[in-house]
């Protein structure tokens, strides 16, 4: 299961966390499971849930049945921890705000961790002062340890000396997470536990509480988490933390959920996986201990292998509402027809879909077209009457594609005995208002003849 709190987006590490999860539950032909943990009602909104379900789906992290909502299990939680109390496995504590602040400061003076110190474990209830509401704490096992097979850490194992009794419910009544999650888990079927490796030490205390109430422990598996470049732990300073903020910067889901799977995980020196390839090969043996770090520029290679893979039509609708914000205006048939014929040529160089929107906006252009800095500097004078000169051949072409196109340009350089690049420069200037663009020829046979030709003659004009 994927269980992650809704009080802000879906953070890129948890996105990891969810791959694992569905991937494991797909390779042993389990379920993957969601589960919204919501019960601080105060920091868990609408729009952070909306948020989370939103960048799952289109990640294709769906999980294979509705969410479950946490908050809503708040009574059978309670119910629990008092079967525990019933059993004598928990118990009624009475101290006050100001002895545990007395805990807290000789701990801190001791330069220990905060641990109560069991006042009420063993007390008569019939004591408790008057005006104390009880927290109901957890009768934890004093002597012997706890110990966790894990599938990425290897065994692990505290001594039960080390953890003291946490509270199962507070003193308004309602649950901990401890609880919830241990409860949610077990009633919930979850067999394995496939989450960050800062949950560890909660592993120990949840496991205590399974034993408690005598049910199945589950096969725990705590993976590394992601740190940035430089090493220190993923945070706002080294760029985007939320998925919804890569999707925003161009990247396309398949490239993600590639390069999450290979961030901590390897097979080999497989590099591209496709889905089913990850199904097949996932397991946790072949995660590492070691946090891993996250790396832009390898993502953003991926990301362009997968672009040159996409289908064209798709790229196309993924492309066109950041084309018509540009242009400020729908793209009609004409321009979406364009599009799809000139994408072959323009997902080749571009990385994310920002860059192919950027890059495929001079083909829907209205004419005259505006030449950047760069292009109007290629078309002084000279280079102008030069691509005057060259329309008039072109106008002459039988059949307007690429190659003849480009043989009547080879020919005229050779004759004019100007390098090929000193004649295609001007004129892809002239025909992108740029300095780059895919193949020239490949641009020319895109736009058609009419207006290939109507942008040269826009910027020839006035050449003589």
């Amino acid at each position: 299961r994927f269980a992650p709190s809704p009080t802000g987006f879906l953070h890129i590490g948890g996105a990891r966390t969810a791959l694992f999860n569905q991937l494991f539950a797909r390779h042993h032909g389990g379920r993957y499971l969601l589960r919204i943990e919501d019960t601080d009602r105060k920091r868990s909104t609408e729009e952070a849930i909306d948020a989370i379900l939103d960048g799952l789906d289109w990640l294709g992290l769906g999980a294979d049945e509705a969410p479950v909502f946490q908050s809503k299990n708040a009574g059978r939680h309670a119910a629990i921890a008092n079967e525990l109390l019933a059993n004598g496995k928990a118990y009624h504590c009475y101290s006050s705000p100001d002895e545990l602040q007395a805990m807290r400061e000789a701990a801190k003076a001791e330069g220990k961790p905060m641990r109560y110190d069991g006042t009420w474990r063993d007390r008569n209830p019939e004591e408790a002062p008057e005006g104390i509401s009880p927290v109901v704490r957890f009768k934890a096992p004093q002597t012997g340890e706890t110990v966790i097979n894990d599938h990425v850490q290897g065994e692990v194992k505290i001594t039960n000396d080390q953890l003291d009794d946490m509270i199962l419910l507070r003193a308004d009544g309602t649950p901990t997470y401890m609880l919830s999650v241990v409860v949610d888990d077990h009633d919930m079927g979850i067999t394995h536990v496939i989450r960050g490796d800062d949950h560890l030490t909660n592993a120990f205390r949840q496991t205590q509480l399974y034993l408690a109430m005598d049910w199945i422990v589950p096969e725990f598996g705590h993976i590394p988490l992601i740190h940035g470049a430089d090493g220190a732990k993923l945070s706002k300073r080294h760029g985007a933390l939320g998925v919804d903020a890569y999707r925003d910067m161009g990247y396309l889901p398949e490239a993600l959920r590639n390069y999450l799977l290979r961030l901590g995980w390897g097979h080999g020196d497989d590099e591209t996986i496709s889905d089913q390839q990850a199904v097949e090969w996932f397991d946790l043996k072949g995660v590492g201990r070691a946090p891993s770090r996250f790396d832009f520029a390898k993502l953003e290679n991926l990301n362009g292998h997968y672009m040159r893979q996409a289908d064209d039509a798709r790229l196309v609708d993924l492309i066109t509402p950041g084309i018509a914000e540009r242009l400020g205006c729908p793209v009609n048939e004409i321009k979406d027809t364009l599009l799809k014929v000139a994408m072959e040529g323009l997902k080749q160089r571009a990385k994310n879909i920002n860059e192919l929107t950027d890059n495929a906006l001079f083909y829907v252009k209205s004419r005259p077209l505006t030449l950047d800095d760069q292009a109007a500097g290629l078309l002084d004078a000279p280079a102008r009457a030069m691509v005057a000169e060259l329309a008039s051949l072109l106008e002459a072409c039988g059949e307007w594609s690429a190659e003849p196109l480009e043989e009547i340009v080879r020919t005229y350089a050779e004759k004019s005995e100007i390098k090929l690049g000193k004649v295609a420069q001007p004129l892809r200037a002239a025909l992108t208002g740029s300095k780059t663009s895919p193949p020239i020829f490949e641009v020319m046979a895109v736009l058609g003849r009419e207006e290939s030709l109507g942008r040269i003659s826009d910027v020839t004009k006035n050449s003589t």
